[in-house]
């Protein structure tokens, strides 16, 4: 009567079971893709979506340091890259007295005209930043064409601005009360909006 019973040999087991399941990152493994016109998202400021090649054209492994590295310098650039942005934008704004002049001088400015002393990246907490930012028309238009997308459809731009109209006109037009028998709302079995 000194041996364990059935019941207490499956609970050792169901431990050692739990115990060599633990999940452990050692790498991290990263897929590369190729940029084209994407026609999945819909983009506020309108032009062509950004989407990717359905294949990978490379691909990378890193250590958990070496990507947290490559991600520090990546984020700074973007960073850096956004500060000039929007540099830019404030010297077009100086020079055009908040847009209401108009300035041959700022028309000609490009992020070329902003130098990196011009910018303080240094002491901006990069982690604190929010990376994933609009893009305007004009740079997804040059990202698609420096990633060799050489066509880009113009349909696309009439749908996605069709869908962004669609997007304004939601709900229905009660005002003050809710009239359930002409509430667009009511009728498609929502709350009155």
């Amino acid at each position: 009567s000194g041996f364990p019973g059935p019941a207490a040999t499956s609970i050792l087991k169901r431990q050692k079971q739990l115990r060599r399941k633990n999940v452990r990152f050692d790498q991290v493994t990263v897929y590369y893709f190729a940029r084209r016109q994407g026609f999945t998202s819909v983009p506020s400021q309108g032009g062509s979506s950004l989407g990717m090649a359905q294949r990978h054209n490379s691909v990378r492994r890193y250590t958990l340091c070496e990507f947290a590295q490559e991600q520090e310098v990546n984020h700074r650039e973007i960073l850096r890259e956004h500060l000039k942005e929007e540099k830019l934008h404030a010297k077009k704004m100086k020079l055009t007295k908040n847009g209401t002049v108009e300035s041959e001088e700022a028309d000609g400015l490009t992020l070329e005209d902003v130098s990196d002393d011009d910018i303080d990246v240094e002491n901006v907490e990069v982690d604190d930043y929010f990376f994933l930012q609009p893009l305007p028309t004009k740079r997804r238009r040059a990202l698609l064409r420096a990633s060799g997308v050489h066509r880009i459809d113009a349909e696309e731009k009439q749908e996605l601005r069709a869908i962004r109209l669609s997007r304004e006109e939601c709900g229905c037009d009660c005002r003050l009360y809710c009239d359930p028998e002409a509430c667009a709302c009511s009728q498609a079995g929502i709350k009155c909006q």
